[in-house]
């Protein structure tokens, strides 16, 4: 059994795009509160990707059997953390923000099992937005309303939000929220996945 521990429907919508069967679990973890303790104590964006992922992982798994996907992303900007804008303004003012400029991802996965993790991949990508104009701003808000809420970097990759771009280096998947190549070989390894 594959369970995975996010309500993201991005990251769902990535393992049914692949055909990974799996069941939903929630974690509950108050990440506003862990991100800030992991930030007093000097962590990185990209390790408190990765300890939110192992977090959410090892909660659900200790409750349910299987194999359970905890995943996590960070956005970096100018070495600083960034969490999901919670308006429409707040994401108008972030998109200004990182207009002209490059802000990197930092995806990350831990699978665990009987409430231990037993393996991990942090993936990070560069996405440099294009100077785009006032006009392609609003534009895009209104189009994309509350849906730019959905991704710490007001945009889906897989949506118009790709127009937001000039240069994209990374994995497409990681970007979206759920490095899955590699998770897909351990499904395979685990024999959850036909090999």
């Amino acid at each position: 059994m594959i369970v995975l521990a996010s309500k993201s429907v991005a990251r769902r919508a990535v393992l049914e795009g692949a055909a990974v069967p799996f069941e939903v679990a929630v974690a509950g973890v108050d990440e506003d509160a862990v991100k800030a303790s992991l930030l007093g104590e000097g962590a990185t964006p990209r390790d408190i990707a990765d300890a939110l992922a192992e977090l959410k992982a090892v909660r659900v798994s200790a409750k349910r059997a299987g194999l359970v996907i905890g995943s996590d992303q960070t956005l970096e900007f100018e070495g600083r953390l960034y969490d999901k804008a919670e308006t429409v303004e707040a994401a108008r003012q972030r998109l200004k923000l990182l207009r002209g400029k490059p802000h990197r991802l930092h995806s990350a996965v831990v699978v665990a099992k009987d409430g231990a993790p037993i393996w991990r991949e942090v993936v990070s990508a560069t996405l440099t937005m294009r100077d785009f104009s006032h006009a392609f701003l609003e534009a895009y808000l209104a189009a994309e309303g509350e849906a730019a809420l959905g991704s710490v970097g007001c945009y889906r990759l897989e949506g118009p939000g790709a127009q937001l771009f000039s240069n994209i280096e990374g994995d497409y998947f990681a970007i979206l929220g759920l490095p899955l190549m590699g998770l897909l070989d351990l499904l395979r390894r685990h024999g959850e996945l036909p090999a």
